[in-house]
């Protein structure tokens, strides 16, 4: 079904030295799954244009700042794009140490207390999917700045940049999400990550799209 390829990556860490990456290619698939990609995010931009004025309304009334939070994050192969977020703190923070975001996190407004716990916030990342740096559904991005931590925290942690990353993925879908101070919490992510990039199929895609609609709201609180 696939064949195999290796890629050479360039690590976000600058200390680190460049890794030989795994990475996986099937022709038809991937023309699949960049197809799917750009029709769904193009309908579903169209669709939800007016929510994305009300939402822009309500970030601008509540806070000063911008209506879009832009972040530098690990994209395919280690390359950094980036990421567009729905504002929802008041810091927009891009730097090379970024804390991350927490259950009761004082920096999260009202406003972005509520896109969060509905990932509304994440819905800018259709025009991500749109320009090729993401896809629907893959591992999910961190910043720049958590790449360099999470690389020498997990040593399989670089495999991950094999795919696009995704607005949703296996590890969201298990409930692997948000803050990952633990290891243990991280390298479940992690092993997640892996067994989507190893098991790929346009049809686990759309079941996973599927499955994230069930996702219960609490647990996307942050």
């Amino acid at each position: 079904m696939y064949d195999s390829a290796y890629f050479e990556l360039e690590a976000p860490v600058a200390s680190t030295p460049p890794l030989e990456l795994r990475a996986r290619s099937a022709p038809v698939q991937s023309f699949c799954k960049r197809t799917l990609d750009i029709l769904a995010a193009a309908t579903l931009l169209l669709l939800i244009t007016p929510a994305f004025i009300i939402v822009a309304i309500c970030i601008r009334a509540e806070s000063k700042g911008p209506i879009l939070f832009r972040q530098r994050r690990g994209g395919l192969l280690g390359k950094p794009f980036m990421v567009y977020k729905f504002r929802s703190m008041n810091v927009t923070e891009d730097g090379d140490q970024i804390g991350q975001a927490s259950r009761k996190d004082p920096r999260v407004t009202r406003v972005g207390a509520f896109l969060r716990r509905t990932s509304i916030d994440e819905l800018p990342q259709l025009l991500n999917v749109l320009k090729g740096e993401m896809s629907l559904v893959g591992p999910r991005p961190h910043a720049v700045a958590h790449d360099r931590e999470f690389q020498q925290r997990v040593p399989t942690y670089t495999r991950r940049f094999a795919m696009k990353p995704g607005i949703t993925g296996l590890a969201q879908v298990r409930g692997f999400r948000g803050e990952t101070r633990e290891a243990g919490a991280l390298e479940a992510r992690i092993a997640c990550d892996l067994e989507y990039i190893e098991t790929w199929s346009l049809w686990q895609d759309i079941k996973l799209l599927l499955a994230t609609l069930k996702v219960p709201l609490d647990s996307r609180a942050y």
